[in-house]
């Protein structure tokens, strides 16, 4: 019972201690903390945080400049821009997270089979991953949503793939690094079976590229899918996502109404450059080559 007590106290130290040196070493990337922080609340209570409905539409407020009222301005339908900005976010909380975890799941479970394994089975599975990378990503999207048709789950589907199979390489290089350690050998040579000696002693310690990997994937995805909206590829209207946004009413009515593309642009250029930040501060303050480094 008491060894039960003690381990919370010093999770919650590790994690204090962890913060207070990222403030401190990487004030960039506490900046980038901040916005992330910022970005899954507002995702998160999106229905509560927004003053009118995601698609509340109003002919009498059209194209409206922002005011105290509507701190974004309205759109060409008089729908508040601040309020389909807030579900914007909530859209692109699921999709980042969503695709990003699905990509690290993929990217892990490929890296650890090709890098522990080896021999045949790591030169086919790095084969295959150098067929995929020598294709442009982005036709490679095109081409597989126009196939299955725009959606969320299609493009949360896609971009996991796509990113999972390219990361994966990554995660190839940690596991042949701690593969040649000794406390390895000396597992095996205990007759730890293969099973074990992935998760108990291969994955516990290939896990800070894990979480920088995802750290950074979410911005790559969140940044892809804006694209392929702005395209026509991503989720279909009515669900107000960034790149939807500057794609349509906000290229339309630039001119007459430039905060219809200042706001999506701005926000999404804030939150992937929040997350690109803590992603860098994470892989510097868990690189044990790095450690006491300014």
């Amino acid at each position: 019972m008491s060894a039960a007590i003690e381990v919370a106290p010093v999770r919650r130290n590790a994690f204090l201690a962890g913060l207070i040196r990222l403030i401190r070493e990487k004030p960039l990337g506490a900046i980038g903390l901040a916005i992330v922080l910022v970005f899954l609340v507002c995702g998160i209570f999106a229905d509560v945080i927004a003053p009118y409905g995601i698609n509340q539409i109003s002919p009498v407020n059209r194209l409206k400049p922002p005011s105290a009222r509507f701190w974004f301005g309205t759109d060409h339908l008089g729908r508040d821009m601040f309020s389909r900005i807030l579900y914007g976010a909530q859209l692109s909380v699921i999709i980042g997270l969503s695709a990003a975890t699905l990509a690290t799941l993929i990217s892990v479970t490929l890296g650890i089979v090709s890098g522990y394994f080896g021999g045949r089975i790591d030169m086919l599975v790095q084969r295959v991953v150098d067929a995929w990378m020598s294709f442009p990503e982005l036709i490679i999207l095109i081409v597989v949503v126009s196939v299955v048709g725009p959606g969320m789950f299609q493009v949360i589907g896609i971009l996991g793939l796509t990113f999972g199979i390219g990361g994966s390489r990554i995660i190839r290089g940690a596991v042949v690094s701690v593969r040649e350690n000794m406390y390895i050998h000396a597992t095996q040579s205990m007759g730890a079976t293969t099973t074990r000696v992935l998760l108990r002693h291969i994955l516990p310690n290939i896990m800070a590229p894990v979480l920088v990997l995802f750290s950074t994937r979410v911005g790559a995805v969140i940044l892809v899918e804006s694209g392929l909206s702005f395209l026509g590829f991503g989720v279909p209207p009515p669900a107000p996502t960034w790149g939807g946004m500057l794609s349509g009413s906000g290229r339309t009515y630039m001119y007459l109404a430039p905060w219809l593309a200042l706001a999506p642009g701005l926000c999404l250029t804030c939150v992937v450059y929040g997350i690109n930040m803590l992603g860098d501060a994470l892989r510097d303050l868990l690189d044990p080559r790095m450690r006491g480094s300014r």
